[in-house]
């Protein structure tokens, strides 16, 4: 912090102005704050140093959003993780697909160790070739 005694206000008292001219006046913000202006007063200047700072390019994408329900799906491939994750030697013939948080059994990959009873809110038709191929049965559930 600079000492009082150092500072300008006290060299220039009695000097009305300040050094800031007694016509123009020493005043707050005469351009305004910030970015004020770029499209009236320092439109120039805008133009000059960012000629690309307002308008639109390109085209808007709206990206529409996925309904939840269609993106919850678990292949067959899958499902031997889902279920029994790291310990494998136990089996389980009964899966309930909406255990995992999916709602869709989709058919890529293929079924391991034998038939299985799977219950699902929805089986796709690869899906449910392959379990019932595989000696399984596909039920329905809501």
């Amino acid at each position: 912090i600079m000492p009082t005694d150092k500072k300008k206000t006290r060299k220039l008292r009695g000097h009305v102005s300040s050094g800031y001219g007694r016509v123009g006046k020493h005043r707050k913000h005469p351009g305004g704050r910030g970015k004020a202006g770029g499209q009236h007063h320092h439109r120039i200047m805008f133009d000059k140093k960012n000629p690309k700072y307002f308008g639109k390019i390109g085209m808007r994408i709206l990206k529409t959003r996925k309904k939840p329900e269609l993106s919850q799906f678990l292949n067959l491939g899958k499902l031997e993780s889902q279920f029994l994750g790291r310990n494998s030697s136990s089996v389980q013939n009964i899966l309930n697909i909406k255990n995992t948080g999916n709602l869709r059994l989709m058919g890529k990959g293929r079924i391991e160790n034998g038939p299985r009873i799977i219950k699902a809110s929805y089986f796709s038709s690869k899906s449910e070739k392959k379990i019932l191929k595989s000696g399984g049965t596909c039920i329905l559930i809501s």
